[in-house]
């Protein structure tokens, strides 16, 4: 195979499942959300020790446009993370829980989420469409995973999934994100999908 047919193959496969997730999740491509709410501690620690990571501000505008080639890049740097960091807790690394910290080698789920979403903006996509967020797994457990806004809808990248998958197609309930208008603050989200939507810490 000629390098060409491949990188032409290869296009059309990621251009094959972008279409088929978007179909799929035609009914809900972006969240709801409501007013402010708090701030997880980990968050807030980590904006007091790099002030930089909350003033990251974005005007009311559409999200990024999706192309072959974002979707390119989405797809290696999830699996790119997920690959070269080791999940630790934040117990087994600090001694404590909810530290948010960019990783060395070793994170926790918050942690994969802040260093895709670092490389994903080095690429040029704004901080108000890259938004950490908070979900309840299916356990009842808590967990962190970016999420991407785009022109196609909202897209999921974690560490326990190598697929990107459209928010509306995980099996989580989404609890709060960051702001697209200012990353420094969090909003609910009305997860229509779900009966109830617990609180978090």
């Amino acid at each position: 195979m000629t390098r060409t047919t491949g990188t032409s193959l290869l296009f059309a496969a990621i251009a094959g499942l972008a279409a088929m997730t978007g179909t799929a999740s035609a009914a809900q491509p972006f969240m709801q959300t409501a007013g402010r709410t708090t701030q997880p501690v980990g968050h807030y620690e980590l904006c007091q020790r790099q002030p930089d990571e909350c003033r990251q501000k974005s005007a009311n505008k559409a999200p990024v446009e999706l192309t072959r080639s974002l979707w390119a890049a989405m797809v290696e740097i999830n699996n790119v993370v997920n690959t070269m960091v080791m999940p630790r807790t934040d117990m087994e690394m600090w001694g404590r829980e909810e530290v948010w910290s960019y990783p060395d080698g070793i994170g926790d789920c918050e942690d994969y989420a802040l260093e895709k979403r670092r490389q994903l903006m080095a690429l040029g996509v704004p901080a108000g469409d890259l938004l950490l967020t908070v979900v309840r797994q299916p356990s009842g457990a808590g967990h962190a995973v970016l999420t991407m806004r785009t022109s196609r809808g909202e897209f999921v990248l974690d560490n326990l999934e190598p697929r990107l998958l459209a928010w509306s197609d995980t099996e989580y309930t989404f609890l709060k994100r960051q702001s697209e208008r200012n990353s420094g603050l969090w909003v609910q989200i009305d997860d229509g999908r779900a009966d109830a939507v617990a609180s978090v810490r």
